[in-house]
């Protein structure tokens, strides 16, 4: 790939999620707009997934991005074929192994850095790679992490870290944050793993993900200035390093193509199905429900989830995320007769859906969600108001900020995290009736719900305006890069 004398040239490493890939693939893109030349490292699943936007935006408007390809020893730990992102990794047992393949990755990824031309001047790297520390030491240009989380998430993190107060209440009696702008509570059992560490593997992990974030240059957040700025300002006061607030940064695919195949390679005829299935419907009348990509419920919590969208007596779409288990909930889908009794107002996905493009739809009216922070801020930018249902990360962190700080949310209740691959411990915890009743309050007409519909359309509107030309997250875009220039020329 040629390239002009002084072009500003940086790294990205995504971690191995879509969660955490799609969107450092929508920073590439937007940094590449911007001149800058990016070389995006991960793996060869990765890589198919992000490769069809990439190419056209390379065609398209002749961006600099090239992506490498360093493929995960998945034989050595014992890995199937295929699986290099959490989202495929088929058993949960699996996960430490995966976690070990990915830190063989730091050798070949140094190989690549030292071999690019010109020369990188600064790695974006997932805060979870905590070993791309070393590579940045190594050639000795700074490091800048993303970390998937809004700066609300950041900040109480912070706090509840630095003062401990989390230690001394009892698991599910509720506790204040202290120093937060507003009045923040909540139970140990609600608290992401890393402060709340399920074993002493998951602790050892989450230390060395700290020791590594203490020498960053600076954080980029896929978050914007107007939606939680007293946080922002918290965060930028607790912490030494930078934060640049640079999204969303979903709102970076500004065409059709770009939207529907963003994190997956999706036929053209989905595209069309969804959106015809949608237009049959009046405005804001459907519930969107989609509890993300690596969430895996129990056949029972599933069943309850699909009677709740039946009960609620209103056109659905259902993204059913089956993982090892689609022949049981199929079976039942059809041998409960619930595919019958909904034909004439469900649409079931399974697996991945186009989220954006579905909640855009003017139809859609309400977003049953889990709450990570992707889902959670593409639902603010579509202007929906959202049923939220959190399971485990910071993920009741993001509903604490939709429902009670930003108001455009209802929750079905759930009370603890339920951490990743733990599922079978806890049973089903959502009961229909939940469900029912948290939609119908999202949903229902009247002046609580008119208000909140209001509340979360003036803040998609707020969304598009800091991302472009003059906006908040447009401008600090312009700051890092040139924070970045400016360190090179130093």
């Amino acid at each position: 790939m040629g390239s002009e004398p002084h072009q500003l040239h940086l790294i990205m490493i995504p971690f191995l999620a879509p969660g955490h890939l799609i969107p450092m693939a929508d920073m590439a893109k937007k940094l590449a707009e911007q001149g800058v030349m990016i070389t995006l490292i991960t793996t060869p699943v990765s890589a198919a997934r992000m490769k069809p936007v990439i190419d056209r935006a390379i065609a398209k408007s002749n961006l600099k991005i090239q992506l490498v390809q360093v493929p995960l020893p998945l034989h050595e730990f014992g890995l199937p074929e295929g699986c290099d992102s959490v989202d495929l990794v088929p058993s949960r047992n699996l996960l430490r192994s995966f976690f070990a393949a990915l830190r063989e990755l730091q050798k070949p990824i140094e190989q690549v850095v030292s071999e690019l031309k010109p020369s990188p001047k600064c790695i974006i790297a997932d805060k979870h790679l905590a070993w791309t520390a070393e590579i940045a030491s190594k050639f000795r240009i700074p490091r800048v992490l993303f970390d998937g989380m809004s700066c609300f998430s950041l900040l109480c993190t912070h706090i509840i870290r630095k003062t401990q107060v989390h230690t001394s209440v009892p698991i599910s009696i509720p506790f204040v944050v202290p120093g937060m702008p507003d009045h923040i509570e909540f139970t140990r059992n609600q608290l992401p793993a890393d402060l709340y560490p399920n074993s002493e593997d998951d602790q050892d992990f989450h230390n060395k993900v700290r020791e590594a974030e203490e020498g960053a240059y600076g954080f980029l957040v896929n978050s914007f200035e107007e939606l939680e700025s007293k946080y922002i300002e918290g965060y930028q006061k607790e912490k030494v390093s930078k934060t640049w607030c640079i999204g969303p940064v979903s709102l970076f695919n500004k065409t059709d193509f770009e939207v529907a195949r963003r994190g997956n390679n999706m036929a053209a005829t989905d595209e069309k199905q969804f959106t015809k299935w949608l237009d049959s419907w009046p405005k804001s009348s459907v519930v969107y429900a989609c509890l993300g990509s690596v969430n895996r419920l129990l056949i029972p919590q599933m069943i309850e989830l699909g009677l709740g969208l039946e009960t609620s007596n209103r056109p659905f779409i259902w993204v059913v995320n089956v993982n090892d288990q689609q022949e049981e909930i199929e079976n039942w889908i059809l041998d409960s007769g619930f595919k019958e009794r909904t034909k004439s107002r469900a649409l079931l996905i399974y697996g991945w859906a186009p989220q954006v493009l579905i909640l855009s739809h003017p139809s859609v009216g309400g977003f049953l969600t889990h709450c990570g922070w992707n889902s959670t801020l593409e639902g603010i930018t579509c202007g929906k108001p959202m049923i939220t249902w959190p399971m485990f990360a910071e993920q009741f962190y993001n509903q604490k900020l939709i429902v009670q700080i930003l108001k455009v949310g209802e929750s079905v209740g759930v009370k603890f995290v339920v951490q990743y691959g733990q599922e079978e411990k806890f049973g089903v915890l959502v009961f229909r009736k939940d469900i029912e009743e948290a939609i119908d309050k999202v949903m229902r007409e009247g002046i609580e719900g008119e208000d909140r519909r209001e509340r979360a359309e003036r803040l998609g509107d707020t969304a598009k305006k800091a991302i472009e030309e003059g906006g908040s997250s447009y401008l600090n875009m312009k700051l890092f890069i040139e924070d970045i220039r400016k360190m090179d020329m130093s």
